[in-house]
């Protein structure tokens, strides 16, 4: 991240999916969606290409969304040092005793594994809406691979937060 004042921040697909589905629906809160694109521009919001195939793969509203999204909004993830980094995670999952083997094999199928990664490269703050969990075993949290790696992640709102967003409400014209 040299050269960069501000952090840049990497979304995981729960960001997307919760928005969508409970606190910024898009009859709600248009604001956050037209947010997320102009920051995306801005190159301080991006998510990976295997958050977009995840998302798009839903087929509602929120795919509509994704597939018309600024292409910046989703950076790839092929190259080596994302390859290399991407090896290095599944190893660390792969060891772990704690985590259940049906854990481990959802783990590898989705995007989580790649976003890591990809914010471990490049120095990004992960946003989820996962919680850390010491005990988890049926389950990987993305914060406890994260910890793991050093990797620096936050909640949706921690970001908006430290973004100074708001969404201010406009009364109707009479």
């Amino acid at each position: 991240m040299t050269g960069r004042s501000n952090p840049l921040y990497l979304l995981d697909a729960n960001v997307f999916i919760e928005a969508h589905q409970r606190y910024y629906t898009f009859d709600i809160c248009p604001g956050f969606w037209e947010w997320l694109s102009h920051r995306s521009t801005r190159s301080d919001i991006v998510s990976i290409d295997r958050v977009k195939t995840e998302l798009v793969g839903y087929g509602d509203a929120l795919s509509d969304w994704v597939k018309s999204a600024p292409t910046d909004l989703f950076a790839q993830t092929g190259e080596q040092n994302v390859l290399d980094s991407y090896r290095q995670v599944m190893e660390w999952v792969d060891q772990n005793p704690q985590f259940q083997p049906q854990a481990k094999s959802k783990f590898a199928s989705g995007a989580d594994g790649w976003l890591i990664a990809y914010a471990r490269v490049y120095g990004n703050v992960l946003v989820t809406h996962e919680a850390y969990s010491p005990d988890a075993e049926n389950r990987i949290p993305i914060p406890n691979v994260c910890e793991e790696f050093r990797v620096s992640y936050m909640d949706t709102f921690e970001m908006l937060r430290q973004l100074q967003v708001r969404f201010d409400w406009n009364a109707p014209t009479p």
